[in-house]
């Protein structure tokens, strides 16, 4: 995940989905987002909102319509702060306790965790 945040198209499309989140209280369809962006196809929108999805800028439910949902970009720092906190905490109480399993479980499952919402700790 990038910490430099959307860019322009991105940004765009981001501000769309929420602002018409907000009027109709459900995520717009491909269609209207081509339309309202002036894109020259659906096949294009999808490809927009898959790499904001992979940005982390986006959540959305597989095969199941207007279920878009925009990550407030100003977490994602945050967010990745906080998990880096807690591995490096755990990390050194492992340092401490080599034996112990439970911290070795949860330090796998804090990396898979990040690794899911595609965060860069910083260790």
């Amino acid at each position: 995940m990038s910490t430099k945040g959307p860019t322009k198209k991105q940004a765009k499309l981001l501000k769309f989905i929420e602002d018409y989140m907000r009027t109709h209280d459900v995520s717009p369809s491909y269609r209207e987002i081509r339309d309202a962006l002036g894109l020259s196809s659906v096949s294009s929108v999808a490809e927009h909102i898959e790499n904001c999805v992979a940005a982390g800028y986006l959540r959305k439910v597989p095969n199941a319509a207007r279920t878009l949902e925009v990550i407030a970009f100003e977490k994602h720092e945050e967010t990745e702060n906080l998990f880096t906190k807690k591995l490096n905490d755990l990390l050194e109480r492992q340092a401490a306790n080599p034996e112990d399993q439970g911290i070795a479980d949860d330090i796998a499952t804090l990396r898979a965790a990040a690794k899911i919402l595609r965060l860069q700790l910083h260790l």
